[in-house]
């Protein structure tokens, strides 16, 4: 794979060293695409390493599929460039591209076998009949089909039925791999198998990979990074981690897992730490985000799993320094999910908090119960402040 730098020198030192800085394999710049007068993609500019598992992430209607299909020349541009390996593609037939796709419903033509679906293409690229028949039985291996070569789709489970369409996407070589939902017709435990064998193949071939899911847990398992896309933009591009720590926006918080939000507004600065009188919740402290909020009105997001629960709370010279808050209420519901129990607090104030805690016991000796008193306690760096 070719390893593309672009040079910049401080033109104000003729002796000063040159920097390299990697030039991304796809470059999408201020692309917008409309369907009469609504915008599927709007203004849209993003830059994808090579080598890298990109997830675009977002709600049905939200215009990542639509991406994704200019990106594979299904569809146009209205305006905007893609570039891949710095050239413009936006013209360029998909046929002509090196770039291939793996669609949502797989698209394997039902009268051929397994074999012939995944060499279906390798003519047309140049190859001979031995090259095909060598591309064939790689790419069979690489998706351990073997013994299954003959049978036609009608023969095949839904898990085998995506290796074959995988095979098929993978073996023109190309540089950019696109999946559209690929996992969605798989039950939970096939996915989640699928997800791991997706992850290593990508890593062992190198290709860099688009995928395109509405499943929050799919693209944080498998992604490097995640575009978070809504009404054709991109609120917010980030690592797993990024994005579930320290989300860009109320929108993401709320999109992005499960969250508490709370409203309010700033009452206090010292050091880095702000005083927030909480709707529904009285005062709650909080670490100063980087971006400054002002004195606007602002939201604290608290993830559930941040959330400690006591029958007595915590130290009391830790809630009256403002190292530690507090708030207590009433257990007002509870579900336990095997690894770990979900509980609703309602707060004395009003509000009603989320806890998720690990049932680390096999035994439920400690868990709390429906209508038992508590306390729910949480740092003020567990808190994300978000401007509303």
């Amino acid at each position: 794979m070719t390893n593309l730098t672009a040079t910049v020198a401080d033109p104000a030192a003729s002796d000063a060293p040159v920097i390299a800085y990697p030039t991304p394999l796809l470059r999408i710049d201020g692309v917008t695409k409309k369907f009469g007068a609504h915008s599927a993609v709007d203004d849209l500019s993003l830059d994808i390493k090579a080598g890298e598992f990109f997830a675009l992430l977002g709600p049905s209607g939200c215009g990542k599929t639509t991406l994704l299909r200019m990106l594979a020349g299904f569809e146009a541009p209205d305006t905007g460039k893609i570039e891949l390996n710095g050239e413009d593609i936006a013209a360029v037939l998909p046929h002509q591209r090196p770039v291939n796709m793996m669609f949502q419903n797989y698209a394997l033509f039902p009268h051929l076998n397994v074999r012939d679906n995944i060499g279906f293409g390798l003519k047309s690229a140049g190859l001979t009949r031995l090259g095909i028949d060598t591309r064939v039985a790689e790419m069979v291996a690489l998706v351990k089909l073997q013994g299954l070569e003959k049978r036609r789709p009608d023969q095949l489970s839904g898990g085998q039925k995506q290796r074959v369409a995988l095979a098929r996407a993978l073996a023109r070589h190309p540089q950019l791999l696109l999946l559209d939902e690929p996992l969605a017709a798989l039950d939970k435990k096939l996915r989640e198998e699928t997800q791991v064998e997706l992850m290593a193949l990508q890593r062992q071939l190198g290709t860099t990979f688009v995928i395109v899911t509405h499943d929050q847990e799919e693209a944080m398992t498998m992604a490097d990074r995640i575009g978070v896309m809504n009404d054709g933009r991109l609120q917010q591009v980030a690592t797993p981690r990024q994005l579930y720590e320290a989300p860009a926006s109320r929108w993401v918080a709320e999109f992005v897992g499960d969250i508490n939000i709370i409203e309010g507004g700033i009452t206090h600065r010292d050091s880095h730490r702000l005083t927030i009188a909480g709707r529904d919740v009285g005062t709650l402290f909080a670490i100063e985000p980087r971006q400054p909020v002002g004195d606007a009105v602002i939201c604290v997001a608290i993830r559930p799993e941040k959330i400690r629960l006591s029958r007595r709370g915590p130290a009391t010279d830790l809630v009256n320094s403002g190292a530690m808050n507090s708030l207590e209420g009433v257990i007002s519901d509870v579900g336990y999910l095997g690894g770990r129990s979900l509980y609703k607090v309602k707060l004395d104030r009003g509000a009603t908090l989320r806890v998720a805690l690990a049932n680390t016991a096999r035994l439920d000796v400690d868990a709390y119960s429906m209508g038992e008193r508590v306390a729910a306690w949480f740092a003020p760096d567990d808190c994300v402040v978000l401007v509303q």
